[in-house]
Protein backbone atom coordinates (compact mmCIF):
# COMPACT_ATOMS: atom_id res chain seq x y z
CA UNK A 1 0.00 0.00 0.00
CA UNK A 2 3.37 2.14 0.65
CA UNK A 3 6.41 1.59 -0.87
CA UNK A 4 9.67 4.45 -0.14
CA UNK A 5 12.25 3.92 -3.00
CA UNK A 6 15.95 4.94 -2.20
CA UNK A 7 14.34 8.55 -0.13
CA UNK A 8 17.17 11.09 0.66
CA UNK A 9 16.93 13.90 1.83
CA UNK A 10 19.34 16.67 2.95
CA UNK A 11 18.62 19.88 4.73
CA UNK A 12 21.61 21.89 4.10
CA UNK A 13 25.08 20.61 2.26
CA UNK A 14 26.59 19.22 5.52
CA UNK A 15 23.83 17.34 7.04
CA UNK A 16 21.85 14.10 4.78
CA UNK A 17 19.21 13.06 7.25
CA UNK A 18 18.07 10.23 4.92
CA UNK A 19 20.18 8.13 3.37
CA UNK A 20 19.00 6.35 0.88
CA UNK A 21 15.53 4.72 2.98
CA UNK A 22 13.83 1.85 0.90
CA UNK A 23 10.71 0.25 2.85
CA UNK A 24 6.95 -1.38 1.72
CA UNK A 25 3.89 -1.31 4.13
CA UNK A 26 0.90 -3.61 3.51
CA UNK A 27 -2.19 -2.38 4.04
CA UNK A 28 -3.95 -2.79 7.48
CA UNK A 29 -0.47 -3.20 8.82
CA UNK A 30 0.25 -1.58 12.10
CA UNK A 31 3.88 -0.75 11.90
CA UNK A 32 6.65 0.74 14.72
CA UNK A 33 9.19 2.95 13.92
CA UNK A 34 12.47 2.77 16.07
CA UNK A 35 15.62 5.38 16.40
CA UNK A 36 16.74 7.52 18.77
CA UNK A 37 16.13 11.07 18.21
CA UNK A 38 18.26 12.69 14.83
CA UNK A 39 18.18 9.07 13.37
CA UNK A 40 15.68 10.78 10.70
CA UNK A 41 12.05 9.25 11.76
CA UNK A 42 10.62 12.77 11.77
CA UNK A 43 12.18 13.68 8.37
CA UNK A 44 11.01 10.24 6.81
CA UNK A 45 7.29 10.41 8.02
CA UNK A 46 7.32 13.98 6.53
CA UNK A 47 8.07 12.45 3.08
CA UNK A 48 5.15 10.48 3.25
CA UNK A 49 2.17 12.63 1.80
CA UNK A 50 4.59 15.50 0.14
CA UNK A 51 4.70 17.78 2.90
CA UNK A 52 9.21 17.37 2.10
CA UNK A 53 10.16 16.77 -1.43
CA UNK A 54 13.34 14.02 -1.58
CA UNK A 55 16.76 15.28 -3.44
CA UNK A 56 16.33 11.54 -4.63
CA UNK A 57 13.55 9.01 -4.41
CA UNK A 58 10.00 8.00 -4.86
CA UNK A 59 7.27 7.72 -2.55
CA UNK A 60 4.52 5.08 -3.64
CA UNK A 61 0.67 4.90 -2.13
CA UNK A 62 -0.92 2.18 -3.92
CA UNK A 63 0.80 1.54 -6.95
CA UNK A 64 0.75 5.41 -7.82
CA UNK A 65 3.76 7.61 -7.26
CA UNK A 66 3.62 10.85 -5.09
CA UNK A 67 3.74 14.07 -7.16
CA UNK A 68 4.34 17.60 -6.05
CA UNK A 69 1.61 19.37 -8.01
CA UNK A 70 -0.92 21.20 -6.11
CA UNK A 71 -4.29 18.81 -7.52
CA UNK A 72 -1.67 15.22 -6.68
CA UNK A 73 -0.83 16.90 -3.08
CA UNK A 74 -4.45 17.08 -1.86
CA UNK A 75 -5.28 13.43 -3.30
CA UNK A 76 -2.21 11.77 -1.70
CA UNK A 77 -3.15 13.86 1.91
CA UNK A 78 -6.33 12.59 1.89
CA UNK A 79 -5.16 8.87 1.79
CA UNK A 80 -2.29 9.72 4.15
CA UNK A 81 -2.82 11.92 7.35
CA UNK A 82 0.73 12.73 9.84
CA UNK A 83 -0.36 13.42 13.02
CA UNK A 84 2.93 15.44 14.31
CA UNK A 85 5.08 15.12 17.47
CA UNK A 86 4.08 18.78 18.72
CA UNK A 87 0.15 19.63 18.26
CA UNK A 88 1.03 23.19 18.23
CA UNK A 89 2.51 22.80 15.09
CA UNK A 90 -0.82 21.71 13.68
CA UNK A 91 -3.58 23.62 14.87
CA UNK A 92 -3.85 26.82 14.06
CA UNK A 93 -7.74 27.33 13.67
CA UNK A 94 -9.46 30.33 16.50
CA UNK A 95 -11.86 27.01 17.55
CA UNK A 96 -11.67 22.84 17.95
CA UNK A 97 -14.84 22.72 15.33
CA UNK A 98 -13.02 24.60 12.84
CA UNK A 99 -9.22 23.12 13.28
CA UNK A 100 -11.14 19.69 12.92
CA UNK A 101 -13.16 20.90 10.04
CA UNK A 102 -10.34 22.54 7.75
CA UNK A 103 -9.54 19.39 5.97
CA UNK A 104 -13.07 18.16 5.00
CA UNK A 105 -13.61 21.55 4.01
CA UNK A 106 -10.70 22.10 1.35
CA UNK A 107 -11.95 18.14 0.01
CA UNK A 108 -14.85 20.58 -1.06
CA UNK A 109 -17.79 18.48 0.63
CA UNK A 110 -21.15 19.54 1.96
CA UNK A 111 -21.47 21.82 5.27
CA UNK A 112 -23.73 18.64 6.55
CA UNK A 113 -20.87 15.81 5.62
CA UNK A 114 -18.14 18.36 7.28
CA UNK A 115 -19.79 18.84 10.04
CA UNK A 116 -20.80 14.99 10.55
CA UNK A 117 -16.82 14.23 10.15
CA UNK A 118 -16.29 17.02 12.54
CA UNK A 119 -18.81 15.41 15.21
CA UNK A 120 -17.77 11.83 14.73
CA UNK A 121 -13.91 12.63 15.19
CA UNK A 122 -14.48 14.69 18.45
CA UNK A 123 -16.43 11.87 19.60
CA UNK A 124 -13.51 9.17 18.48
CA UNK A 125 -11.16 10.77 20.78
CA UNK A 126 -13.46 11.47 23.36
CA UNK A 127 -13.38 15.49 22.64
CA UNK A 128 -17.12 15.60 22.20
CA UNK A 129 -18.18 19.09 23.96
CA UNK A 130 -15.28 21.37 23.28
CA UNK A 131 -16.38 22.33 20.13
CA UNK A 132 -15.88 25.89 20.41
CA UNK A 133 -13.18 25.77 22.94
CA UNK A 134 -10.03 28.00 21.90
CA UNK A 135 -6.90 25.12 21.35
CA UNK A 136 -4.27 27.53 22.93
CA UNK A 137 -6.72 27.17 26.15
CA UNK A 138 -6.18 22.96 26.00
CA UNK A 139 -3.91 20.75 27.24
CA UNK A 140 -1.00 18.76 25.41
CA UNK A 141 -2.95 15.87 25.23
CA UNK A 142 -6.12 17.28 24.73
CA UNK A 143 -4.28 19.42 22.01
CA UNK A 144 -2.79 16.22 20.80
CA UNK A 145 -6.43 14.49 20.71
CA UNK A 146 -7.54 17.84 18.46
CA UNK A 147 -4.47 16.86 16.02
CA UNK A 148 -5.47 12.93 15.44
CA UNK A 149 -9.42 14.22 14.84
CA UNK A 150 -8.36 16.51 12.39
CA UNK A 151 -6.63 13.19 10.57
CA UNK A 152 -9.45 11.25 11.57
CA UNK A 153 -12.04 13.64 9.89
CA UNK A 154 -10.39 13.09 6.26
CA UNK A 155 -10.95 9.80 6.46
CA UNK A 156 -7.48 8.53 5.09
CA UNK A 157 -6.29 4.84 4.42
CA UNK A 158 -3.02 5.39 6.54
CA UNK A 159 -2.42 7.26 9.57
CA UNK A 160 1.00 8.41 10.34
CA UNK A 161 2.06 9.24 13.74
CA UNK A 162 5.28 11.07 15.24
CA UNK A 163 5.96 10.20 18.95
CA UNK A 164 2.14 10.32 19.62
CA UNK A 165 2.50 9.43 23.15
CA UNK A 166 4.50 12.34 23.89
CA UNK A 167 2.99 14.56 26.71
CA UNK A 168 0.20 11.91 27.27
CA UNK A 169 -0.18 10.82 31.07
CA UNK A 170 -0.48 7.05 31.07
CA UNK A 171 -4.23 6.94 31.13
CA UNK A 172 -3.57 8.91 28.00
CA UNK A 173 -1.47 6.59 26.49
CA UNK A 174 -4.02 3.59 26.96
CA UNK A 175 -6.72 5.15 25.74
CA UNK A 176 -4.54 6.06 22.66
CA UNK A 177 -3.34 2.39 22.00
CA UNK A 178 -7.06 1.96 22.25
CA UNK A 179 -8.39 4.00 19.98
CA UNK A 180 -5.54 3.28 17.18
CA UNK A 181 -6.20 -0.64 17.81
CA UNK A 182 -9.99 0.19 16.63
CA UNK A 183 -9.04 2.68 13.63
CA UNK A 184 -5.85 -0.98 12.74
CA UNK A 185 -9.12 -3.08 12.97
CA UNK A 186 -11.24 -1.42 10.78
CA UNK A 187 -8.64 -1.21 8.11
CA UNK A 188 -6.36 1.55 8.69
CA UNK A 189 -3.06 1.26 7.81
CA UNK A 190 -0.97 2.94 10.81
CA UNK A 191 2.58 3.63 11.24
CA UNK A 192 4.36 4.95 14.64
CA UNK A 193 7.56 6.42 15.70
CA UNK A 194 8.30 5.87 19.27
CA UNK A 195 10.59 5.83 22.04
CA UNK A 196 7.77 3.65 23.80
CA UNK A 197 9.34 0.23 23.66
CA UNK A 198 7.36 -1.51 26.21
CA UNK A 199 4.45 -0.31 23.77
CA UNK A 200 5.52 -2.34 20.96
CA UNK A 201 5.40 -5.69 21.64
CA UNK A 202 1.47 -4.93 21.81
CA UNK A 203 0.29 -2.90 18.67
CA UNK A 204 3.23 -3.53 16.28
CA UNK A 205 2.99 -6.10 13.34
CA UNK A 206 6.34 -5.45 11.81
CA UNK A 207 9.10 -2.75 13.18
CA UNK A 208 11.52 -0.48 11.61
CA UNK A 209 14.33 0.38 12.89
CA UNK A 210 16.12 3.71 11.23
CA UNK A 211 19.89 4.67 12.61
CA UNK A 212 21.57 7.95 11.54
CA UNK A 213 19.33 8.04 7.77
CA UNK A 214 19.44 4.30 7.16
CA UNK A 215 17.07 1.47 7.46
CA UNK A 216 18.85 -0.93 9.17
CA UNK A 217 16.34 -3.52 10.02
CA UNK A 218 12.62 -4.87 9.21
CA UNK A 219 11.16 -7.73 11.17
CA UNK A 220 8.46 -8.41 13.76
CA UNK A 221 9.00 -7.63 17.25
CA UNK A 222 10.28 -10.87 18.25
CA UNK A 223 12.95 -10.61 15.48
CA UNK A 224 13.81 -6.93 16.39
CA UNK A 225 14.14 -7.70 19.99
CA UNK A 226 16.12 -10.72 19.78
CA UNK A 227 18.91 -9.09 17.90
CA UNK A 228 21.01 -6.97 20.49
CA UNK A 229 23.62 -5.63 17.97
CA UNK A 230 20.85 -3.54 16.22
CA UNK A 231 19.51 -2.60 19.86
CA UNK A 232 22.86 -1.17 20.55
CA UNK A 233 23.13 0.65 17.26
CA UNK A 234 19.85 2.24 17.45
CA UNK A 235 20.52 2.95 21.15
CA UNK A 236 17.56 1.27 22.04
CA UNK A 237 16.44 -1.00 25.24
CA UNK A 238 14.18 -4.11 25.17
CA UNK A 239 10.99 -4.39 27.03
CA UNK A 240 11.30 -4.08 30.32
CA UNK A 241 9.17 -7.43 30.91
CA UNK A 242 12.04 -9.19 28.44
CA UNK A 243 14.85 -7.44 30.54
CA UNK A 244 13.20 -9.22 33.79
CA UNK A 245 13.40 -12.20 32.01
CA UNK A 246 16.80 -12.04 30.68
CA UNK A 247 17.91 -11.14 34.03
CA UNK A 248 16.18 -14.21 35.84
CA UNK A 249 18.07 -16.62 33.17
CA UNK A 250 21.15 -14.61 34.46
CA UNK A 251 20.24 -15.86 37.82
CA UNK A 252 20.21 -19.73 36.92
CA UNK A 253 16.89 -19.61 35.97
CA UNK A 254 16.05 -21.64 32.83
CA UNK A 255 13.74 -19.93 30.44
CA UNK A 256 12.79 -22.34 27.91
CA UNK A 257 13.50 -20.49 24.68
CA UNK A 258 11.81 -17.22 23.13
CA UNK A 259 11.74 -14.32 25.96
CA UNK A 260 8.51 -12.69 26.49
CA UNK A 261 7.96 -9.03 25.31
CA UNK A 262 4.58 -8.09 26.82
CA UNK A 263 2.57 -8.66 30.16
CA UNK A 264 0.28 -11.37 28.96
CA UNK A 265 3.21 -13.14 27.26
CA UNK A 266 5.01 -13.17 30.68
CA UNK A 267 1.88 -14.35 32.70
CA UNK A 268 1.95 -17.33 30.66
CA UNK A 269 5.40 -18.11 30.68
CA UNK A 270 5.46 -17.99 34.34
CA UNK A 271 2.28 -20.29 34.77
CA UNK A 272 4.23 -23.37 32.26
CA UNK A 273 7.00 -22.44 34.64
CA UNK A 274 5.39 -23.01 37.64
CA UNK A 275 3.33 -25.87 36.52
CA UNK A 276 6.38 -27.53 35.06
CA UNK A 277 8.17 -27.39 38.94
Amino acid sequence: MLEVKNLKYSYNSEYQALKGVSLKVNKGEMIALLGKNGAGKSTLFLHLNGIYKPDEGQVFIDGEELKYDKKSLLKFRQKVGIVFQNPDDQIFAPTVEEDVAFGPLNLGLSMEEVQDRVEEALARVGMTGFEKKAPHHLSGGQKKRVAIAGILAMKPEIMVLDEPTAGLDPQGVVNLSALLDELNEEGITILISTHEVDLVPNYADRVFVLVDGKLIADGTPKDIFAQPDILEKANLKVPIVTDLFQQLEEEGFDMEGDYPLTISEAKDKFLKLLNKN
